[in-house]
């Protein structure tokens, strides 16, 4: 893990540089003491289990409310009855002056499950403990819901006259559906109609051995594509084996299509990205970066590009076969067996020629195929951008020498259901964990996020909207 130092002194000359106030106008800020407010806040907001299934947002969203009516900042919980029982969104706003369009900061509520018996901590206990906070959901994404929460809050408390809004958002169900977001962006337009930018998750910030190599921007990501195969048979004693057992015949498919090397190739996006990761290589690993579509056609080359596991997401479409049930008894044959497949397109596939190569491979019409949930809208943010600008200064400036890159992502986000209201969105990661650290713990185990990373996110998180005021 990285660890920044930053003087108090510059830090608060920068934060009174970054308001245009003279003392007299606002009071400084004690960085030290309101990355530790963030911690112990981000503990408060790790103890509610908002794991998904169920989710239970309607118990954060309260939480929410009740941290900022402290700091006279009016919360609404919404959505309450089209989300279901024990779920809600979360909207807030720190009114500006108007002479910008306003920005949003937004984050989800729920997290992924947990195997408790795999961490070394609770995971709802939002212990603090050794320079860290640990958690479900510390990195993913809590931890960044809370950055984003001291901004609004220190803000507000420095009586900073911004030039826009900005507003605060806490969306249900993104790690299963998309639900809380889709219902947000169709339920309240009016709320969402003066918001020319979302800032969110789903950048990509690679740090190894101790050392940043980039700072990622996201700007588009992999479409969601999750599919559902179910394979009937008849149900009978186990001590008698069947040819009509669903369980074998289910695995012969998933073999099938796990030894399915999907094409591979290069979008305006990945390259883009890749030649800005190659300012962080040398010789032939830094060629191959910066010519992707032609590495890739050397036996060397290709083998390189395709080693990592993110650059091999990149380049393809992915299949990981995750959900599978068969019988609920070791004696039982069941009378149907079902596979869930986590899917992730490169983001100009087409789906139907994507079904079309899957039922190819599967050849089996014993095999039902059906879709998971919804397809998201396409979404690809522009370049040129005020925000995008004042993003890549912000982290040049906390980051000196590392170079910049605009990141596609492997992964989903909420951004596409924003994008699809006229909204420009962009993903950033604001901590520094090690490569293989986010590995382990994203939906892993023993999550955690350092004291440090919370500084540099709220410097990160403050850094921009500082820009935005320029």
């Amino acid at each position: 893990m990285i660890r920044i130092r930053i003087c108090y002194a510059a830090l608060t000359a920068g934060f009174s540089s970054l308001l245009c106030l003279t003392v007299a106008q606002a009071q400084s800020l004690d960085y030290d003491r309101l990355r530790d407010e963030t911690a112990q806040l981000l503990s408060q907001y790790l103890r509610i289990n908002t794991s998904n299934p169920p989710g239970n947002e309607l118990a954060t969203a309260l939480w929410l409310k009740e941290v900022l009516a402290k700091e006279g900042i009016e919360g609404q919980v919404l959505d309450t009855a089209e989300l279901g029982q024990g779920r809600a969104n979360f909207y807030a706003r720190l009114k500006g002056q108007g002479q910008g369009k306003a920005i949003a900061l937004v984050h989800h509520m729920d997290v992924v499950p947990v195997s408790r018996q795999y961490w070394s901590m609770e995971p709802f206990a939002g212990l603090i403990k050794d320079g860290y906070v640990w958690g479900r959901g510390a990195l993913d994404m809590k931890g960044q819901g809370i950055m984003q929460l001291m901004t609004v809050i220190a803000l507000k408390r420095s009586g900073v006259p911004l030039k826009r809004d900005i507003v605060f958002i806490g969306n249900a169900d993104e790690e299963s559906d998309g639900l809380g977001s889709r219902i947000f962006v169709e339920r309240h337009r009016d709320l969402l109609a003066d918001v020319e930018y979302v800032l969110t998750e789903g950048g990509d910030v690679r740090v190894e051995k101790g050392k940043a190599r980039w700072f990622g921007l996201g700007v588009g990501e992999k479409q969601v594509y999750w599919q559902k195969l179910v394979v009937k048979g008849k149900a009978s004693q186990g001590s008698v084996p069947t040819p009509d057992n669903p369980v074998p015949h289910l695995a012969r498919v998933l073999a099938r299509i796990a030894a399915w090397e999907t094409p591979v190739r290069v979008t305006p996006a990945v390259d883009r990205f890749f030649k800005s990761q190659a300012q962080a290589e040398t010789g032939e690993h830094r060629r191959w970066l910066a010519g992707a579509a032609t590495a890739l056609k050397s036996r060397r080359g290709r083998a390189w590009l395709l080693s990592e596991p993110e650059r091999n997401a990149l380049l393809r479409n992915t299949i990981s076969p995750t959900v599978l049930v068969g019988s609920n008894k070791t004696n039982t044959i069941p009378a149907e067996a079902s596979a869930e497949l986590d899917i992730r397109l490169l983001p100009d596939e087409d789906t139907l020629t994507f079904r079309r190569e899957l039922l190819r491979v599967i050849a089996d019409t014993g095999v039902t195929v059906s879709l998971i949930g919804d397809i998201p809208r396409r979404f690809s943010a522009p370049l040129d951008t005020e925000l995008a600008r004042a993003i890549e200064a912000t982290g040049k400036r906390l980051l000196p020498g590392v170079p910049f890159a605009t990141a596609v992502g492997t992964g989903a986000s909420d951004r596409p259901y924003y994008a699809s209201a006229g909204i420009i969105c962009y993903g950033i990661d604001p901590y520094l964990v090690e490569l293989e650290e986010g590995r382990r713990e994203v939906h892993g185990n023993d999550e955690r996020i350092s004291l440090e990373n919370l500084g540099f996110g709220l410097r990160l998180h403050l850094g921009i909207l500082q820009e935005m005021e320029k």
